[in-house]
């Protein structure tokens, strides 16, 4: 994977100054041009050992472009924040949005690498996340974000002759830190292992370039020209996208039955024994989330259903006896021109709740595959694709001690005509009901096998689906908390 990197390519001064003001104006056009787009993302991972002139990069390309049009993040240690997260939380949070240029240093690759090469983990482990990055890779890809990955390479013997000459000096002898002296001595397996990821995790849609250097002319020459083809290449008319299928042959499209005929919707629970349990499970819920152990663990609840089912009354009644610096709530409407400008998991990353806290959406990232699917909003491919990359983002949740708990609120299609009726006479109801839910239920049939899918393909032993029959709403809210608590108290 480095025999090219280690040639001694050098570039004279004269050829850089030569070649340096055509580059800088071809990477300005090429920047404002992808501004303009609007359609795309560039996202450029810088990688490399310490002192191979990462940030010498960098900062040249920080200096050649517009630097209001440009997101530069590199990564230290975990703060506190952090650590009471998923690992990719810190760079979801960072990604550019479409029309802009994202500069990574490392990104996610920092943990890959530096869990491996300093002593941890096993190869079953690497191989597991490197599989994890390259579906991330895919995922924003097909999101809008062009992926260029460099890494900057220097041979042993230029590694050590760089933090010699760094060491003579007492204004850069500050550079050579403890970390570069312990990646010399582990130099050969660094470049083993890196080249290992390096070689698998390099695609079509998030390939790696090495480039070599020892020479900084060389090195930010050939950086700048790299990066240049990603931007023309994101502005690009693009070819005619391959044919896809309209439709998809999906399993509950087909079935006679399904799952949402076999609920029970006559389950009814009477006004005393429902008063009775509400205090009941509303007590235990509140004794569970002061339990010390929860401190160590956060909750996301997940909160859909069809129209008018019920979801914010069941979340009042989850909330009401809740301190409420405990808990945030998440009410999900369509996205911002913000959010729009990012992958669609983006604005649920950044949602993510520290440990000891609940964090309650109503309504969530299923709309992909539930309103985005039905009304026509995203591609058959999106929504597709969308099922893996739900369960990919929940499974991360659940190993970073994030309990994932979903609740689908179904109710019958006569059910649902009542209750938008009584909204239309109710005074302070009248808000709740819109034309786009009377649109809605002429799509019921297409809502079931969506809803339907969705809960056979992310339905996991990590964050299963929890389908409530909510045409009582007494019942319906007693079994949302019975279920909310003794999960918690499970995990607890």
């Amino acid at each position: 994977m480095f025999e090219s990197a280690e040639l001694g390519n050098e570039v004279d001064k004269a050829t850089f100054k030569q070649e340096e003001p055509a580059l800088r104006e071809a990477l300005l056009n090429a920047q404002y041009d992808l501004l303009a787009d609007g359609r795309l993302a560039v996202l450029v991972i810088v990688a490399g050992p310490e002192g191979a002139g990462r940030t010498e990069t960098v900062n040249l390309l920080k200096e050649w472009l517009d630097p209001r049009h440009l997101v530069v993040k590199a990564f230290g240690a975990c703060s506190d924040e952090e650590r009471e997260r998923p690992p990719a939380w810190r760079y979801w949070r960072d990604l550019p949005p479409k029309g802009r240029i994202g500069i990574l240093f490392n990104a996610w690759y920092s943990d890959l690498f530096a869990h491996r090469i300093l002593g941890g983990g096993n190869d079953a482990q690497l191989e597991q996340e490197m599989r994890r990055v390259m579906r991330q890779e895919q995922m924003l890809a097909d999101e809008g974000i062009l992926i260029l990955k460099l890494w900057i390479h220097l041979s042993k013997k230029d590694f050590k002759a760089r933090a010699e000459e760094l060491a003579k000096h007492l204004r850069t002898r500050w550079k050579v830190t403890a970390q570069e002296h312990r990646l010399y001595k582990s130099y050969n397996k660094l470049k083993e292992i890196a080249g290992h990821v390096l070689r698998t995790t390099s695609t079509g849609q998030a390939p790696w370039v090495v480039v070599e250097g020892a020479d900084w002319r060389y090195r930010n020459l050939t950086a700048a020209r790299l990066v240049l083809d990603r931007l023309q290449a994101a502005v690009a008319k693009p070819e005619a996208p391959e044919a896809r299928p309209q439709s998809s042959p999906l399993f509950s499209a087909a079935a006679p039955v399904n799952l949402l005929d076999r609920l029970d919707l006559t389950l009814k629970l009477e006004r005393d024994d429902y008063r009775d349990q509400l205090a009941k499970w509303q007590g235990r819920l509140a004794r569970a989330l002061v339990k010390p152990g929860f401190s160590k663990m956060a909750v996301v609840a997940v909160f859909e259903g069809n129209d008018a089912a019920g979801k914010g009354g069941s979340i009042r009644r989850v909330t009401q006896a809740l301190d409420a610096r405990a808990y945030d709530i998440h009410a999900i409407a369509a996205p911002s021109d913000e959010e729009l400008a990012h992958p669609y998991l983006w604005r649920f990353w950044r949602r993510i709740p520290r440990l000891g806290r609940l964090a309650i959406f109503d309504r969530s990232w299923y709309g992909r595959v539930l309103v985005e699917r039905v009304e026509g909003l995203c591609s058959v491919h999106d929504w597709m694709r969308a099922y893996g990359e739900i369960n990919e983002f929940e499974e991360r949740l659940a190993e970073n001690n994030i309990l994932v708990l979903k609740f689908w609120l179904s109710i019958s299609k006569d059910e649902q005509l009542a209750r938008f009726e009584e909204r239309k006479k109710s005074p302070f109801k009248r808000f709740k009901i819109t034309p786009e839910d009377w649109r809605n239920r002429e799509r019921w049939g297409d809502y079931v096998d969506a809803v339907c899918d969705m809960v056979d393909r992310t339905s996991t032993e990590y964050a299963p689906w929890n389908l409530v029959q909510a045409n009582d709403k007494r019942y319906a809210r007693v079994k949302v908390l019975t279920t909310l608590v003794q999960q918690i108290e499970d995990a607890l």
